[in-house]
């Protein structure tokens, strides 16, 4: 894998973070923006929220994202390809990228419910614990995110949708992009699973469209599943699709975005671990072919 960062790089952070902490949010702030929807009114997001939830598999390999410096490393790299508009994270990953002044020109989305940590009892009881609205203004943050899982034989799932609909209506305020990514969950031995069926998804998106008192910034993250056509006639949001765990079969991954992406309604890709833990490792192969499906003219 090509390298972005070196040592002295890494070496910055740490003293940055240890003695001029203010610097930080300084970077963040004053950081060259761009519109939303630029050029061909596409977006591809690089995600990186996962380990705040305690998600750090990829395929077999359950500490693959544990690493800080090699994930930051496979950022930079990502984030330095042509068509790659933008990165999802947590504000700890955010503020290691603002301060390595990775985020000019790019899209930041902020992710804020990380509470329902991977195999936990309360995993549905995912209320807020990273980013809140106030804060994403402040510092310039460009669209919220919001993980919402919704378990009809779980009683965490109630608190969670109201968390939502606070968001929901606190980002409409703000006149702040809200992307909300829902999902059918059920618990099967023990562990949590989402249901990627169809009438699942469609009935997922039902229940989130709903939430707050405004749907106006309200964006949809979701996955691609069979008969997508249906999917996307069950709403009128702007669309990020997702793309799931790393895969054996990337190509298959790949023609499944290429066929989904022509969906009215369908603004890009929200894409982490394929891209960043690719089969075979080449990161910027793998973000070079995402890219070139949501901005065809590279």
């Amino acid at each position: 894998m090509a390298t972005i960062l070196d040592a002295a790089a890494f070496a910055a952070l740490l003293d940055v973070r240890a003695t001029e902490p203010a610097r930080i949010r300084t970077a963040l702030a004053s950081r060259r923006r761009r519109d939303l929807l630029g050029g061909d009114g596409r977006l591809l997001i690089v995600a990186a929220d996962h380990p705040a939830r305690g998600a750090l598999a990829v395929g077999a390999d359950p500490t693959a994202m544990a690493d800080r410096y090699d994930l930051l490393e496979r950022l930079a790299l990502a984030l330095s390809r042509p068509g790659v508009d933008g990165v999802l994270g947590t504000a700890d990953i955010i503020d290691d990228l603002a301060a390595l002044g990775l985020l000019d020109d790019k899209i930041v989305v902020g992710s804020m419910n990380r509470g329902g940590l991977r195999g936990s009892v309360f995993e549905l009881d995912d209320r807020m614990t990273g980013y809140d609205v106030s804060t994403m203004v402040e510092d310039g943050i460009d669209v919220a995110k919001t993980l919402v899982r919704i378990g009809l034989d779980d009683a965490g799932t109630l608190p969670t949708l109201t968390a939502m609909a606070a968001a929901v209506g606190a980002a409409a305020r703000a006149r702040l992009p809200i992307m909300l990514e829902p999902f059918l969950t059920r618990w099967v031995k023990g562990r949590a699973v989402n249901d990627l069926s169809t009438d699942a998804v469609i009935l997922s998106v039902a229940i989130a469209s709903g939430l707050g008192p405004s749907s106006a910034y309200t964006w949809l993250k979701l996955p691609v599943v069979d008969d997508m056509e249906r999917v996307m006639a069950a709403t009128t949001l702007p669309t990020l699709l997702l793309g799931g765990d790393s895969t054996a079969d990337p190509d298959a991954a790949f023609a499944s975005w290429q066929r989904a992406l022509v969906l009215p309604g369908v603004r890009g890709l929200t894409v982490g671990r394929t891209l960043l833990y690719p089969p075979g490792g080449d990161v910027a192969a793998a973000v070079d072919i995402a890219a070139r499906l949501v901005h065809p003219d590279l």
